[in-house]
């Protein structure tokens, strides 16, 4: 027993010389054949342990197996290597170097968000400030500070998502108007871009969640001239300059006079009665502006008699889908990467 050690490490040490000269599976094959086949030098090692002492025999078995396991463990360290170089020689010859590589996809500006810069921009250079709010929003900031109260017919196409008795996701970007009139005092010029959110039914030109711009001027003497005068520049600055846009009176609790502000829509420009953009209606709703109702300044202790100001909200994807001559709204929440890409 005490030369079966010594004699089983030189055979560990010789296998290992023997496998970092095999250069290909065949030679390995032979290696383990040498020491670990039928025939092979471990075999004989083993047969030698009947000429042990009865009590030397279980150890020397056990010293025996736990080489075999450290020798079959480096077979197939050195299998692995072949197999890997081998793998990679034949990944080399396949591959041409010299090809061109693959052109990676890059991302790009989503058409809303760039209508969203675009605007910004336009007002940005007209000196407003850009402002942001919650998405939720209590009752107050949603309609009673904007001349709506609860009795009011108005408020049933706003009132949708509620997370509690009186706290809701906000149905249109305006109560940062009044937010941003209890932070700053006149004058003020602000737009505020955001999600909205509105219990529509979803088709070509709604959508539950859509995205907003307010605008608000507050100061003395604003009339309704400066805004018609804005709101055009920004039109025809987005659609070109020999845009059609048109202003209808409306009617909304928080502005007073009120309008809608349509474009001409791009698809039938109103030839067709099934146009599936714009209804046969042959222009695009942008959305509502006015001059600020005169209770929503009392309501923020600022005398109407001294200030005035303007207000609108513009929907984004109304203003994407006339600026790209989109037939429907959905197209801009599908993710579809070859429409995207279109726009990019």
């Amino acid at each position: 027993m005490s030369e079966l050690q010594p004699q089983l490490d030189r055979m560990q040490e010789r296998l290992e010389k023997a496998l970092a000269t095999a250069h290909d599976i065949a030679a390995l094959d032979e290696v383990r054949v040498a020491f670990l086949g039928r025939s092979g030098e471990v075999t004989q090692v083993r047969r030698a342990i009947g000429t042990l002492p009865a009590g030397e025999r279980p150890t020397a078995g056990r010293v025996i197996n736990e080489t075999v396991a450290r020798m079959e463990a480096a077979l197939t360290d050195a299998q692995r290597r072949l197999e890997m170089r081998d793998f990679d020689e034949a990944l080399q010859q396949s591959i041409d170097v010299t090809f061109p590589a693959i052109k990676p996809e890059l991302g790009s500006i989503h058409p809303i968000r760039r209508v969203m810069d675009d605007i910004a921009s336009y007002f940005e250079r007209h000196g407003f400030a850009i402002v942001l709010g919650p998405e939720a929003e209590p009752d107050y900031y949603n309609f009673d500070a904007l001349n709506i109260p609860p009795d009011h017919p108005a408020r049933e196409a706003f009132d949708s998502f509620y997370l509690s008795d009186h706290l809701l996701l906000r149905p249109h970007t305006s109560p940062m108007q009044i937010r941003t009139l209890e932070a700053f005092a006149p004058p003020v010029a602000v737009i505020v871009p955001g999600k909205c959110y509105r219990r529509d039914a979803v088709d070509a030109r709604h959508s539950f969640m859509f995205h907003q711009v307010e605008g608000l001027l507050v100061g003395e003497d604003i009339h309704f001239g400066h805004l018609k005068g804005m709101l055009i520049g920004m039109c025809r600055e987005l659609f070109g300059p020999e845009s059609d846009i048109r202003f209808r009176p409306s009617y909304f609790p928080f502005t007073e006079p009120s309008a809608e502000v349509d474009a001409r829509c791009p698809v039938c420009q109103g030839s067709r009665a099934q146009c599936r953009m714009c209804g046969g209606a042959g222009w695009i709703e942008l959305g509502g502006a006015g001059m600020v109702h005169p209770n929503v300044l009392r309501n923020l202790n600022y005398d109407p008699e001294v200030f005035s100001g303007w207000a609108f909200g513009f929907g984004l994807e109304r203003i994407a889908l006339r600026r790209y001559d989109i037939d429907d709204i959905r197209r801009f929440f599908e993710n579809d990467p070859e429409f995207l890409r279109q726009l990019s």
